[in-house]
């Protein structure tokens, strides 16, 4: 059992023991925490915590759950020199994120062509396990443009605009990657998925703008209340996958070579400056590009559909891109320790960044009220749209949650969903969701998941990031 001391209604704490180098800290109002402690994750916050340079104290937000080595919703940063790199502080999914688009439409000019609309998206994002995207596979030449340039690779070759740059975290390429860091098996595997959503939790969501709680903010962000958008949450598919499937085991040998004490092999690591952690990282940097890219690709081909399916030039129509936030990522970044600025690398798995007003990697034109934290919901409730703080950049690295987190596991919600009419259930409320498999919709039944209502409001209770809209889904599809 872990010990949880509440410091406040929203803050909860692991106290150091035995071999930990700092706290642990679980962001959850108090009816959360019965459900979370039902979970390994207090444990896993506390086995990172374990991990040499830490600093400040091993995070988890709302929607936390149990992951592999960190649980899934945890934050941790680590010293420069003394700290390490964790595969299983990223996760096998890397750079799973989500962006999101606002348009001109209004929900009325689409509430009465949801079921053909949800075909047009359908057809037009390939999604499922293992699926690519049969109109494009990758050339050697295209696929190393991938992952050294990210979105800005697929802005180049015409899937998008140049203004969508401008509102990806990191400018949508992240820096250091070293495409000769990247197996052979990874690279086949992304050769034909760009362009495609991929299984599980991963979607593309038409829906509309139902509440604004921060007029300010949503201005800022292009949001309107009715007003169409369309949210997309994918990653890196295949490639990202083996790239970290190919760190854990050169990280295991390197924390045994280099006598790293672990309650938990999965936490295998290496020091950063260590040239097993180098390798790692540049691989990294390159499924990162690669999942910008697949959610830029994906983009084009929204704007593509809707603009055929209304007759209308898509620029007129809008879907301009208002954020992209990465999910599972590490990255070097400058926060405040013990009053000085100073470097680390900031491992967040299952959380999302959320920068406050002011700061330098915040677009220009929302450094007045904060960086956007796209805080996708279940497919049959509601999605959020929050702002990041200075709170956040104080307490949790300028972190936030990433989504509502599941409380069902797959075959649980499988077995919940026996014998029940899902889609039907989901068009009485009003959404249309198509998928390959209706196992896939199966596993991802509304209940299986957290209210994300609950999540943001600890967010937001808490000072971390404050509700700026909700959205509502008409039509998704499903990975």
């Amino acid at each position: 059992m872990v010990y949880l001391e509440q410091e406040d209604e929203y803050r909860w704490r692991i106290p150091a023991r035995g071999n930990m180098r700092v706290p642990g800290r679980i962001y959850a109002s108090e009816a959360m925490v019965q459900d979370i402690k039902k979970d390994n994750a207090p444990k896993q916050v506390e086995n990172v915590a374990h991990l040499p340079g830490i600093l400040k104290a091993s995070i988890a937000m709302p929607d936390v759950h149990w992951g592999y080595g960190f649980p899934i919703g945890g934050v941790a940063a680590f010293d420069a020199d003394e700290g390490v790199l964790s595969p299983g502080g990223v996760g096998y999914d890397i750079n799973c994120g989500v962006r999101l688009m606002r348009s001109n439409l209004d929900k009325a000019d689409v509430i009465d062509r949801l079921e053909d609309l949800s075909l047009a998206l359908f057809d037009a994002i390939p999604s499922g396990v293992g699926r690519g995207n049969k109109k494009r596979s990758l050339s050697d030449r295209d696929l190393e443009g991938v992952l050294n340039d990210g979105a800005n690779w697929a802005i180049g070759a015409g899937y998008g605009r140049r203004a969508d740059a401008e509102v990806i975290e990191e400018g949508g390429a992240f820096a250091g990657a070293d495409p000769s860091r990247v197996s052979k098996r990874a690279k086949e595997r992304g050769k034909p998925q760009l362009g495609s959503l991929g299984s599980g939790n991963h979607f593309c969501e038409l829906g509309y703008v139902a509440e604004v709680y921060d007029e300010e903010a949503a201005r800022a962000f292009g949001l309107e209340k009715d007003k169409v958008t369309v949210m997309i949450h994918s990653g890196s598919r295949g490639l990202g996958y083996q790239v970290c499937d190919d760190a854990l085991r050169m990280m295991m040998k390197a924390s045994k070579k280099l006598g790293i004490t672990l309650p938990d092999r999965q936490l295998a690591a290496a020091p950063l400056n260590s040239e097993e952690a180098q390798k790692y990282f540049a691989a990294m940097a390159c499924a990162i590009n690669y999942a910008f890219a697949n959610r830029q690709v994906m983009t084009h081909e929204v704007r593509q559909t809707m603009g055929k399916f209304f007759g209308e030039d898509d620029v007129r129509l809008g879907f301009d891109l208002v954020y992209d936030v990465c999910h599972n990522i590490a990255k070097w970044e400058e926060h405040e320790i013990d009053g000085v600025m100073k470097r680390v690398c900031v491992h967040r798995k299952g959380a999302t960044r959320a920068f406050g007003p002011g700061h330098a990697k915040v677009p220009a034109r929302y450094r007045d009220v904060g960086q956007p934290v796209l805080v996708p919901g279940d497919m049959g409730r509601y999605s959020f749209v929050l702002k990041g703080t200075e709170k956040a950049m104080q307490e949790t690295f300028g972190s936030s949650c990433h989504g509502a987190g599941r409380q069902l596991s797959r075959a649980a919600a499988k077995r919940a969903a026996q014998g029940r009419p899902i889609f039907e259930e989901l068009i009485e409320k009003g959404v249309y969701v198509r998928s390959e498999k209706r196992s896939t919709v199966a596993e991802e039944i509304p209940e299986a998941y957290k209210d994300v209502q609950n999540v943001v409001d600890v967010m937001e209770g808490s000072g971390i990031a404050p509700k700026v809209v909700k959205l509502v889904p008409l039509a998704v599809v499903k990975g």
